[in-house]
């Protein structure tokens, strides 16, 4: 979110840990769907190598919150071609579980039209659509948050949602203000944490030495909300974690969040703890 590191940079950098399975991951790219209002568009979908087509996988969806076109002018190509999302959708399948990350126009219809398309159409997947989950990073995260209070009828069951924008409580214009700034989608203005469903579980990775103006005080707030609720929630802090520290800062503090997130998923959506290969590092 904070001006630093180049475009080219961006685009191409990739997440710190490896992990055995990784680069034997199966993709199955553009697969078709009905964006918001009917728009086509399509998804990468990531499966284990040794996936059993007779048992559908839990699935992780990578969510986009800016607009595409613009995205695709700043940064150079689409979300889901970024190295951080690529690379996450790997360290995902690698772990025992799909991951899907989609094209859109339009951020927070495009989200919602995804997910609805994933849970009609689990089973031709091979994906288990009562147990789908989410990640999101940055300036994603409130469209992530959106998305999980739109489909409270058909509930998505955990959130992985790294150093991001939130939701602004009463009196706060953190989120409204960085949506400004950095142009992701204020996906959840005029929201409130009471909407988010109570049984789904969120975890927080938290850069201790965020520089993007406002957002620990958003996910701050957020998170003391969702305590006071009592909702599932899970907060890893890097203390010396700066913006994007799973991408650009290579330290074991950083692997352990990371670790922590892929077994955060596993255990929500039904996976068990993780296989042994999670604290690996691949050669």
């Amino acid at each position: 979110m904070s001006e630093g590191p180049r475009i080219e940079d961006i685009r191409q950098k990739t997440v710190v840990l490896r992990i055995d399975g990784m680069e034997s991951a199966a993709v199955e790219r553009d697969v078709p769907f009905a964006g918001d209002g009917g728009a086509p568009l399509g998804f990468d979908i990531y499966r284990p190598a040794d996936a059993d087509p007779a048992r559908p996988l839990p699935a992780v969806i990578l969510v986009a919150g800016y607009r595409g076109e613009g995205f695709r002018s700043r940064i150079g190509c689409d979300f889901k071609q970024m190295g951080s999302v690529t690379s996450w959708a790997r360290l995902f399948a690698a772990s025992g579980l799909a991951a899907i990350a989609g094209s859109n126009r339009e951020p927070v219809g495009d989200a919602i039209a995804l997910a609805a398309h994933v849970q009609r159409n689990g089973a031709s997947l091979g994906v288990d659509a009562a147990r789908l989950g989410l990640w999101a990073a940055s300036g994603n995260v409130p469209t992530a948050l959106r998305l999980l209070i739109e489909r409270r009828s058909d509930p998505i069951r955990c959130a992985a949602l790294w150093y991001g924008y939130t939701l602004d409580l009463p009196g706060a214009t953190h989120v409204a203000d960085g949506s400004r700034q950095f142009g992701y989608a204020n996906a959840c203005a005029g929201r409130s944490v009471e909407e988010i469903p109570a049984g789904t579980a969120l975890f927080f990775a938290r850069a201790g030495l965020e520089e993007s103006p406002g957002l620990n005080e958003s996910l701050d707030r957020f998170a003391a909300a969702a305590l006071a609720r009592n909702l599932p929630l899970t907060l890893v802090n890097h203390p010396a974690g700066r913006h994007a520290f799973d991408l650009f800062q290579d330290d074991e503090a950083s692997r352990h969040a990371v670790r922590q997130a892929l077994a955060f998923s596993r255990f929500q959506l039904g996976a068990g703890p993780g296989p042994e290969t999670l604290g690996r590092v691949a050669p």
